[in-house]
């Protein structure tokens, strides 16, 4: 029985390998993956005239106080740089004969992108193009009081860049120049635009403001409704 009682309850512990240091801190092993995480309150998107309400998810969740005149800044030197870089790419490459190459110039512009949204997203929110702050607008997302400002900061921020990249690069200014090409119609530029457009305003708008989007991101738990 004794025999029959030892082999029910084996010795578990393994023997210390020569040579292992002891642990700094006696107690139970904490792993990082090992506690449940906590998620974040989930909320829906709420009405504008619904935002001061007590039970609105801005109540919830604070956003960041930020003034106006901040925000306003922010998309101005986000769209400045934006512009600024985007554009001085393709000047630089006509410039110097074809040294960046396309593929140079969209890493330039989407670089530029990725610096402005980590440095300012938490700011303004990193709009960058009046068509965004108006779709967002248009899906409850954003305030239209704040609109024309916005729009306001953007295109002076990037008439700017403009006259900076003039007084920099003069007489060297037709590479950043989008015009349409001479062997395709009004039309055919037209509809290329809308689908450029559509195609950013779409990811953009999507990534920013569904939270099952960002919850589903790696790193993150999303539980479905």
């Amino acid at each position: 029985m004794e025999s029959a009682a030892g082999a029910e309850t084996p010795n578990l512990s393994a023997p210390a390998t020569p040579g292992t240091p002891a642990p700094l801190f006696a107690g139970a092993r904490v792993d990082s993956l090992s506690y449940e995480r906590k998620s974040m309150p989930r909320c829906r998107c709420l009405p504008v005239d619904a935002w001061m309400s007590s039970n609105a998810c801005v109540v919830e969740i604070p956003a960041p106080d930020v003034s106006l005149p901040r925000k306003l800044g922010a998309e101005f030197v986000g769209t400045f740089i934006l512009i600024f870089f985007a554009t001085a790419a393709p000047i630089v490459n006509q410039k110097y004969g074809g040294v960046i190459s396309p593929f140079g110039n969209a890493a330039c512009a989407g670089l530029a992108v990725t610096t402005i949204i980590l440095s300012t997203g938490h700011i303004s929110g990193a709009h960058l193009n009046p068509s965004l702050t108006i779709a967002f607008a248009a899906f409850r997302h954003f305030p239209w009081l704040q609109v024309p400002a916005y729009v306001t900061a953007q295109v002076l921020g990037s008439i700017s860049a403009g006259f900076a990249l003039k007084g920099v690069f003069h007489p060297f200014l037709s590479g950043g120049v989008t015009v349409p090409d001479v062997t395709i119609s009004t039309a055919q530029a037209l509809f290329t635009e809308f689908i450029i457009t559509f195609n950013l305003l779409f990811v953009v708008t999507a990534v920013a403001t569904d939270t099952r989007a960002v919850a589903s991101s790696p790193g993150s738990r999303w539980e479905p409704p």
